[in-house]
């Protein structure tokens, strides 16, 4: 192995996390927009309404489920369901339109699923509140 390789393999957690953090974030500021409005998304600022299915129920799984994933506490469970819930968005919304996602509008739907299904699989990376838990000392 070359010293470049070296360095590059010891970045690697540090990258899933750094992947992690923003999948999450991205994510939870589509939860946060279809629920309060904030961000202002390119839809203006229209809310879903509260307990409409599947709606509501997609934008708290996006605001928690992406809140999670970025601090990284309890992340492959997290990811996981992050993952389900955009394959069934894509799925029931998208698919039905045309085969392709640039031509159904599910390309954010397809590589949300993808990357939290990822995310589930490697795990959260080195920086986690998950890696915290993990190393404290567990007092009687």
């Amino acid at each position: 192995m070359t010293r470049s390789t070296v360095r590059l393999d010891a970045a690697g957690p540090y990258a899933v996390a750094l992947f992690r953090i923003v999948a999450g974030l991205l994510f939870l500021g589509h939860g946060a927009a279809s629920l309060f409005g904030v961000p202002a998304s390119g839809r203006g600022a229209a809310t879903v309404e509260a307990w409409s299915w599947p709606g509501w129920y997609a934008a708290v799984i996006q605001l928690v489920g992406g809140a999670l994933v970025m601090l990284g506490l309890g992340t492959r469970i997290a990811a996981l369901i992050c993952s389900g819930s955009m394959a069934y968005a894509y799925f029931s919304v998208h698919q039905e339109h045309a085969l392709w996602p640039m031509q159904n509008g599910g390309e954010p739907a397809a590589l949300f699923a993808w990357a939290f299904l990822l995310i589930a699989a490697v795990g959260p990376g080195s920086i986690a509140l998950d890696g915290l838990r993990r190393r404290s000392p567990v007092t009687g």
